[in-house]
């Protein structure tokens, strides 16, 4: 991904940043442009050569065209700054749009993109023909990408479909890449397959949708032992832990995690409910309720 001095001596810098900084975003804009710039964008929006149509170029009119429509209050070429009014004053400032804005913007960039090759000189109009191959151009604005997104913190990277994905925590992340829940009830199942999916999503509110929906088979899970559910609840406790500590803390546990989804707008929506907002917060609140629904599973899987 990053082949820097630094990142081999110290390691890459931690994925963690949920926000596309106004200089990740003009750098992401500088490697657009640089496209354009060697007529990259050719094969989707063609400057055709006035003698036999070759293609000679890309069309930024086109370009921005496409741009405005698919991406509403964005534009060619992208802005990166904006003017601060103060008094009779005014200056400019670095800026960058919304991150889903941003991270549209990479995945319409990997749509349009095109490595172009340069073939004959055309003399008289002073310029070269092109063709164009698709996948090598997606591959390198892919790698130089998730570079600007790495070097930044970003937890985001441009997969090779052309999709962004969230880039998870290492513990949570590698815990989610393998998982895949056989827990002998297809309800459930799909219901944490969901969850998991949602959970690398870019948008904060899709992610915070997983952990209404972990929530939702939290419940549902300890409802799976017993048609009482007190009962069903303490029989899935006793299997996961058989230490009197260990159980007493699970316990415990389990007791703080359901009231949390109970009280913080995760599975009602109550006007006394708190909402949970923050992102951070999210991702707090899935990791320790994944932790717990993993280890009940386990514990309680069919043998």
């Amino acid at each position: 991904m990053s082949d820097y001095f630094s990142d081999r001596e110290l390691g890459p810098r931690a994925r963690t940043e949920q926000e596309i900084s106004p200089v990740a975003w003009a750098g992401i804009v500088a490697l657009a442009s640089s496209l354009a710039n060697s007529g990259a964008f050719g094969a989707s929006f063609p400057e055709r050569c006035p003698d036999g149509q070759a293609i000679c170029g890309n069309e930024l009119s086109d370009l921005k065209s496409a741009i405005e429509a698919e991406l509403d209050g964005l534009s060619w070429p992208p802005q990166t700054e904006h003017v601060v009014e103060e008094g009779f004053t005014s200056t400019r400032e670095p800026w960058a749009p919304t991150t889903l804005m941003a991270l549209d913007f990479v995945e319409f960039v990997w749509r349009k993109v095109a490595l172009p090759v340069v073939g004959r000189h055309h003399d008289y109009f002073q310029h070269h023909h092109l063709t164009f191959d698709i996948e090598a151009g997606r591959a390198s604005f892919r790698a130089d990408v998730n570079r600007i997104l790495a070097r930044n913190g970003l937890a985001y990277e441009l997969g090779e479909d052309g999709q962004i994905r969230r880039v998870l925590p290492a513990v949570l992340g590698e815990t989610l890449a393998r998982t895949y829940f056989r827990t002998g009830e297809r309800t459930l199942d799909v219901m944490l397959e969901e969850s998991r999916t949602k959970f690398s999503d870019p948008d904060p509110l899709i992610r915070r949708e997983a952990l209404e929906r972990l929530f939702d088979a939290w419940e549902r899970i300890k409802s799976l032992a017993d048609a009482n559910k007190a009962k069903s609840v303490q029989q899935i406790l006793d299997r996961s832990a058989s230490e009197p500590a260990f159980r007493e803390a699970l316990e415990k546990e389990a007791r703080e995690l359901t009231q949390i989804g109970n009280s913080h707008l995760l599975r009602h929506h109550e006007v006394s409910q708190t909402p949970v907002i923050d992102v951070e917060h999210v991702d707090y609140l899935y990791h320790r309720l994944f932790a717990m629904v993993e280890l009940v599973i386990r514990r309680n899987a069919p043998r």
